[in-house]
């Protein structure tokens, strides 16, 4: 699903789409080629409401905030602006994961779709040295694709290894603009996923632990407004003073829950279930318990979530 940005493969993608026009059955042509907007908005936003339910542990504010955002934009004819959501947490919480759930909710081949566009930091934009390049080249792919397709979605992962102001060279794109250049941008959906603000986000949950409150008793507002500002505070985040945020151009910063021993179980039984393996609660607890958690004191979250649920499985059930 990673794709090299390349002005080439867009205008590339332009020309394919204009010999579109001359067939004369765009549905039938849609049934045996992948069709932009592929999905009714009202199919899309129950896919992802299903999924979010029966495969995210232990993110409660994440299911709401996505699910009612995403559902939302979908549903919304009049859009002023394209849809954007920044995910906030540790690694192993569910950030990738979600991503890869709202692209399939949209379209049937989800991360793998044409239309889906995936940029990593560390792979697409290495080199400080090269950040004017990069942002031409970012510009050049988003106006080539979101030409082809309105509804294209794109993701940044890895925000917090993105370099300081590159990230600001897409702002006109999320900006309330009716047209650019010819060109509406606000059916369009970005998603930003970072470990930036996850102290912040930990510092809350363990505020509500300690008060002996429920972990589902904590709120959005509780974390956002604190989260955002972490967030363009930090010179690592890849939202330091960025404009983005200066301008109110991010509609939601979703902040991802440290998980859980019990979640860690849940992510671990899903597991064992999707390979086929028959369920053996032994096992369950042991790759749960062999997992580290923080603070070292209390230890009450996975020092990395679920993320390697899937390599120790591997080791019990070779």
């Amino acid at each position: 699903a990673v794709e090299p940005i390349s002005l080439g493969l867009a205008i590339a993608g332009a020309a394919a789409s204009a010999l579109t026009g001359f067939i004369s059955y765009p549905r039938l042509y849609g049934y045996f080629k992948e069709c932009c907007l592929q999905r009714h908005a009202r199919r899309a936003a129950a896919a992802l409401q299903e999924n979010l339910d029966k495969k995210l542990f232990g993110q409660h504010l994440v299911n709401k905030a996505v699910v009612k955002a995403v559902k939302g934009f979908l549903n919304n004819s009049n859009a002023k602006k394209p849809l954007a959501l920044s995910l906030h947490g540790w690694t192993g919480t569910g950030k990738n994961f979600v991503s890869k759930i709202v692209a399939e909710s949209i379209y049937k081949r989800g991360l793998q779709s044409k239309y889906v566009h995936q940029f990593v930091a560390t792979l697409h934009f290495p080199h400080a040295h090269s950040i004017n390049l990069y942002k031409d080249q970012l510009q050049s792919w988003i106006r080539g694709n979101v030409s082809i397709c309105p509804r294209s979605l794109f993701i940044f992962d890895e925000m917090d290894k993105m370099h300081a102001g590159l990230i600001d060279s897409i702002k006109p794109f999320l900006d309330y603009y009716e047209l650019l250049d010819g060109v509406s941008y606000r059916q369009a959906i970005f998603i930003f996923l970072s470990n930036a603000g996850a102290e912040k986000i930990t510092e809350v949950a363990l505020d509500f632990w300690r008060n002996g409150k429920k972990r589902e008793d904590i709120q959005l507002t509780d974390v956002q407004n604190a989260l955002s500002v972490s967030v363009f505070n930090n010179k690592n985040s890849g939202f330091w003073h960025s404009t983005l945020i200066d301008r109110n151009l991010i509609d939601y910063f979703v902040p991802f829950l440290p998980l859980e021993y019990k979640h860690v179980k849940m992510c671990v039984r899903v597991e064992v279930e999707s390979r086929g393996y028959a369920v053996d609660e032994d096992i369950l607890t042991r790759i749960a318990d062999e997992m580290t958690y923080f603070p070292k004191e209390e230890r009450i979250y996975s020092d990395k979530g679920c993320k390697t649920v899937d390599a120790k499985l591997d080791y019990y059930y070779d």
